[in-house]
């Protein structure tokens, strides 16, 4: 057990990864699945998860951390391709104090733009899932 407690097979990502809820995918093989943010902090905010469930990077198998980085890696560069920003901010957070809400490893790849505020991790609102949609697609038609 993490000293921040026993994974939590009810959360959002693990209930997404058995099909129990539904998830806008962009990404997927056999060790990890790339999704889009619900509560996006800015247009094309993807998530990456491990498909084995570990509550943050610090108690996560190591193997599965590496296929998960490859993964962001690639899904990073397929959302820079797709829609051009000015630079993307990818971020892991380990702990609720510092922001984590989902308590499944997971990493955001954020797209920037200049002209182009972030919300704020954790005060967005919910995305209209057409749009979520449409970017999905346009980020996977660009995987290399």
């Amino acid at each position: 057990m993490s000293i921040e407690g026993i994974y939590d097979q009810t959360n959002i990502f693990a209930q997404i990864l058995r099909g129990e809820a539904p998830a806008c995918k962009v990404y997927e093989d056999e060790h990890i699945l790339a999704l889009m943010d619900v509560f996006p902090q800015a247009p094309a905010h993807t998530l990456v998860i491990p498909k084995n469930g570990g509550r943050n990077i610090l108690d996560t198998d190591e193997a599965d951390v590496v296929h998960v980085i490859k993964g962001v890696k690639r899904i990073a560069a397929a959302v820079k391709k797709a829609f051009l920003p000015d630079g993307i901010m990818i971020a892991q957070f380990n702990g609720e104090p510092v922001g984590q809400s989902v308590f499944h490893l997971h990493f955001h790849i954020i797209p920037r733009f200049t002209d182009q505020p972030v919300v704020e991790h954790g005060h967005g609102q919910m995305a209209d899932m057409k749009l979520l949609t449409a970017q999905a697609a346009k980020i996977t038609a660009a995987l290399d």
